[in-house]
C-alpha cells in the first residue's frame, strides 16, 4: 500500500512540477511577446510575434520536453534548459527551430540505438542519452544568444539566407545552422563511428590506431556519418525556408544551405576531434580495460591533457563554428 501512495505521490508532483514549468514557461513567453509588439509599434520597421507563433513557441517546446523525459533523452534539468532553448529559437525563427528539432531527435535516437553495444564501449552511457542542464546550455546557449541577436537585429520571422540584402542576419542564420549541424555531426560521428566501423580508430593529431573510445579518435564511417549529420540538418532548415521564407523569389539561391549544414558537420567534427585529443585526457585503464578520462596508477595515458571535459569542448568548437564559418560561406555564397 505504501508503494503504491508513494507512485501516486511521485506522479502528482511530476504533474505539478509541470504545471508550474508551463506556466512560467507562459508567463516569460508573454513578457516577450509585449516587448515585440511595444518594439514593432515604437520602432516600425520590426513584425511583431503572432498569437499563434506565441502559442507554437510555448505548447510545442513544452510537449517535446515532456515526452523527452519520458524517454530518458533528458533528465528534468535538461528539460527545462531545452524548454527555453527551443522557445527563444521558435520565437525567432522557425527555421531555427525545425533545425535544433532534426537535430535533436535524430541525436536522440541513435544515442539510443544498440544501447547494449554502447554500454561495453563506454562506461559513462546512459540510457537515452539523459542530457542535463549543463549538457543543453555547452550545446544550445550559443544558438539562443544567436537567435536573441538575430531578433534584435531582424525581428522574429523567417527571412533568406542572402548576404547581399540582409548581411548581419545572414550571418547570425549561418552561424546558428552551423552550431547545430557541428553538434549534429559530432554526435552522429560519435555514435555510428564505434559501432560501424571495421578498422579502429585513428588519433586525429598523429593518425595512430588507438582503441575504441579515445578522444580526438576518427574512423571514415564517424566522419561520413558527420557529414550526413550536418546535411540532415541543412535539409531541415532549407526546407523550412522554402515553407516560411518571405520574398524568396528576389533573394539569392537558398540550396547552399545543404552543403553549409554538410560543411559544417563535417568541419565540427574534426575541430572537437582535434580539441578533444589535444585537450581531453584519454588512457587506458589495466585494471578494467577501458579508456578512462582520469589518471590513476593503473592507467597507460593514451593522449590528450586533463584540460577541458566533454562540455567544454563542445562549447569552445560551438563558438568557433559560430565565428569562422559564415565568413567562409560568405566567399563562395552564389549572388
Amino acid at each position: 500500500m505504501e508503494f503504491e501512495e508513494a507512485i501516486v505521490m511521485k506522479d502528482y508532483f511530476e504533474t505539478m512540477s509541470n504545471m508550474i514549468i508551463l506556466s512560467a514557461m507562459m508567463a516569460i513567453s508573454l513578457t516577450f511577446w509585449i516587448i515585440s509588439m511595444q518594439a514593432s509599434t515604437y520602432y516600425g520597421t520590426l513584425q511583431p510575434v503572432s498569437p499563434w507563433r506565441w502559442l507554437f513557441s510555448v505548447l510545442v517546446p513544452f510537449i517535446l520536453t515532456t515526452r523527452a523525459v519520458k524517454r530518458k533523452s533528458l533528465d528534468r534539468t535538461g528539460a527545462m534548459g531545452g524548454m527555453v532553448v527551443a522557445f527563444i529559437l521558435s520565437m525567432a525563427n522557425l527555421s531555427f527551430f525545425s533545425a535544433l528539432l532534426v537535430s535533436f531527435v535524430t541525436s536522440s535516437k541513435l544515442t539510443q540505438w544498440k544501447g547494449d553495444m554502447k554500454r561495453r564501449i563506454d562506461p559513462g552511457y546512459k540510457e537515452g542519452g539523459g542530457r542535463n542542464w549543463l549538457q543543453v546550455f555547452c550545446s544550445g546557449g550559443v544558438p539562443v544568444e544567436l537567435a536573441l541577436l538575430y531578433m534584435i537585429e531582424a525581428g522574429p520571422g523567417e527571412i533568406p539566407v542572402d548576404f547581399e540584402r540582409q548581411y548581419s542576419a545572414t550571418w547570425m542564420c549561418l552561424s546558428l545552422l552551423g552550431v547545430l549541424a557541428c553538434h549534429t555531426g559530432d554526435t552522429w560521428a560519435s555514435v555510428l563511428g564505434p559501432i560501424l566501423s571495421e578498422t579502429p580508430p585513428r588519433l586525429v593529431t598523429s593518425w595512430k590506431e588507438v582503441p575504441v573510445g579515445t578522444n580526438g579518435g576518427v574512423t571514415p564511417v564517424g566522419l561520413a556519418a558527420s557529414l550526413l549529420g550536418g546535411m540532415t540538418v541543412g535539409v531541415a532548415y532549407y526546407f523550412s525556408q522554402l515553407l516560411f521564407a518571405r520574398e524568396l523569389d528576389l533573394a539569392a539561391p537558398q540550396w547552399p544551405i545543404i552543403v553549409y549544414g554538410a560543411v559544417a558537420g563535417l568541419l565540427g567534427s574534426l575541430l572537437d576531434s582535434y580539441l578533444g585529443a589535444n585537450m581531453q585526457y584519454s588512457g587506458y585503464d589495466e585494471s578494467t580495460g577501458e579508456v578512462v578520462s582520469y589518471d590513476s596508477r593503473t592507467t597507460k595515458r593514451i593522449s590528450g591533457k586533463p584540460i577541458l571535459d566533454n562540455n567544454a569542448v563542445n562549447l569552445f568548437s560551438s563558438i568557433l563554428i559560430a565565428l569562422v564559418l559564415p565568413g567562409m560561406a560568405w566567399s563562395y555564397w552564389p549572388q
